[in-house]
């Protein structure tokens, strides 16, 4: 029990720094990373130079690829506020609807599915935030209603990554974990909708079912053909595609639906400038290039095009960081890495647009400038990780959870899920930490080791709704940095609703599964 407490050190630190201290994140996550070496060193007796290269492995773990791609992210989208093009998409959006209601559920729902789907890595909350933000949403609703729906579509963010290791770790079937995935998330899927427009009416002062007037049926047709689609992607398709795919459906059938109920509540109502009668198609495509060249780079240079990804992916460097025992060479994928895609596509985007290379650059690194404290964060954060791995902090907690849970251990299995991506801010990292001891779990307490693996990366989702990482990619995306902990207070309680909802699945299902 000691060694527990001494081990959850950290994460509970961080809470109290974030929560109750107000801290922000580029403070308080070096002192959880200064608390965790000093653990690392005097109580787990680990190398000092095991350490110290522990931790600048997380460092470069953290801005390769995970900084870039969220540096790419919000850089796409303040070359966009630049060239002005902000508001075309703004009055496209808007002559959809000018429901703030229907435009949370198409672009921190339903394109937010996207972009986790086809990137992950921040996207999905980076981009999503800030075009929300350029239609007139408050920064820290958008910040928020970004991390609740950046939630069931990381199961299979960035191509389905996080499925994929846990089928390669514990040596079962990928689609049967994506089926097992995708029934275990199916109330959170069509939950979270809710949620998102629960808090778009609170956002407006409106109280219990108010928020739902007029769009229910239409917030449950997004939840569920979201669902409905991943799971006949992953059954039909691909087990690689679910969130992809789902997401398209999803955005189709809430356009589909506004049009023919035709929505109009003057207390949602955006404040926007006259609309613009009619755009042609060319000034859509010149303003929404940035992000239609974003899709056509990740998506040509993914492992669904061999062809183009295997030259490009061949394209790396390997380094062994870490000096301890277990250590693995570290990759660096020069040119395969979303962020290097989204870059160069946000550049082409940009020369589109006309505007100047001198400007695009300038633009470039005046982001840079402005997610430097992000950087911090991030890199601690992860720094926090691996040293928390490597010393066997993290192997105690889940041994722990184990023990004294019992039989009882499936109704617990995603919150452990949710640990890992809490501490490390990836469910794929978190997949990396604890499958294995999902699939030990399972063989001992004579359960299904797909059904128990699934579940942590089910957990996983919800980690990423109060992870610090994520909260510093949404905290930069809005250009609030220093709020986290206004964040992670108004967002904590739907993260307690993900995981006891997990739990009750994951515990009544095993029987069945």
């Amino acid at each position: 029990m000691f060694m527990f407490l001494l081990a959850i050190l950290p994460i509970i630190f961080l809470v109290v720094a974030l929560m109750v201290l107000k801290l922000p994140g580029h403070k308080a996550c070096p002192l959880a990373l200064l608390i965790t070496i000093l653990e690392a060193l005097f109580i787990w007796k680990q190398g000092g130079m095991d350490v110290v290269t522990g931790t600048i492995e997380g460092f470069v773990m953290a801005i390769w690829p995970i900084c870039l791609v969220i540096i790419a992210a919000v850089f796409t989208y303040n070359l966009v506020v630049y060239t002005k093009n902000i508001e075309v998409i703004k009055n496209m959006l808007a002559s959809v609807s000018t429901d703030k209601r229907i435009l949370v559920l198409i672009i921190a729902w339903g394109f937010g599915a996207f972009m986790e789907g086809m990137a992950g890595f921040g996207t999905a909350v980076a981009i999503p935030a800030g075009i929300l933000m350029g239609l007139g949403f408050d920064p820290l609703f958008a910040a928020m209603v970004c991390l609740v729906a950046n939630t069931t579509p990381v199961a299979f963010g960035s191509i389905g990554v996080p499925e994929i290791t846990a089928a390669s770790i514990a040596g079962l079937n990928s689609g049967e974990i994506a089926l097992h995935t995708i029934i275990q998330t199916s109330i959170m899927s069509v939950l979270v909708p809710f949620m998102v427009v629960y808090m778009t009416g609170l956002s407006k002062g409106k109280k219990g079912l108010e928020a739902f007037k007029g769009i229910w049926l239409i917030t449950l047709m997004s939840g569920l053909s979201f669902t409905v689609a991943q799971y006949i992607t992953a059954k039909f398709i691909s087990s690689e595609l679910p969130s992809i795919l789902g997401s398209v459906v999803c955005m189709a059938v809430i356009i589909i639906l506004t049009k023919m109920f035709k929505i109009n509540n003057p207390d949602f109502n955006i404040k926007t400038e006259k609309v613009i009668s009619s755009v042609n198609l060319k000034q859509a495509f010149i303003a929404w290039s940035p992000f239609i060249f974003v899709l056509l780079f990740l998506v040509f240079t993914s492992s669904l095009v061999p062809i183009i990804h295997k030259p490009l992916a061949a394209v790396k460097s390997s380094i062994i960081i870490y000096s301890g025992k277990g250590a693995a060479p570290y990759t660096f994928a020069w040119l395969s890495t979303p962020g290097v895609q989204i870059i160069v596509a946000a550049f082409i985007g940009g020369l589109v647009q006309k505007c100047p290379v001198k400007d695009i650059i300038a633009i470039l690194f005046k982001t840079i400038k402005q997610m430097s404290k992000t950087v911090i964060t991030i890199m601690s954060v992860i720094a926090t990780a691996k040293v928390m791995g490597y010393c066997g902090m993290i192997q105690v907690i889940a041994d722990f959870i184990v023990n004294i849970t019992g039989s009882f251990y499936p109704f617990v299995a995603p919150f452990l899920g949710s640990v890992g991506t809490f501490v490390t801010g990836s469910a794929t990292s978190s997949t990396v930490l604890f499958t294995k001891l999902q699939c030990t779990a399972a063989v001992v307490l004579n359960m299904s080791p797909t059904w128990l693996v699934a579940s942590n990366v089910v957990g996983s989702t919800a980690g990423k709704i109060i992870s610090p990482q994520s909260i510093a990619v949404a905290t930069a995306a809005a250009g609030i940095v220093g709020k986290e902990s206004e964040i992670l207070t108004g967002v904590i309680k739907y993260y307690i609703i993900f995981i006891l909802i997990y739990g009750l699945v994951t515990y009544f299902g095993v029987g069945i599964f």
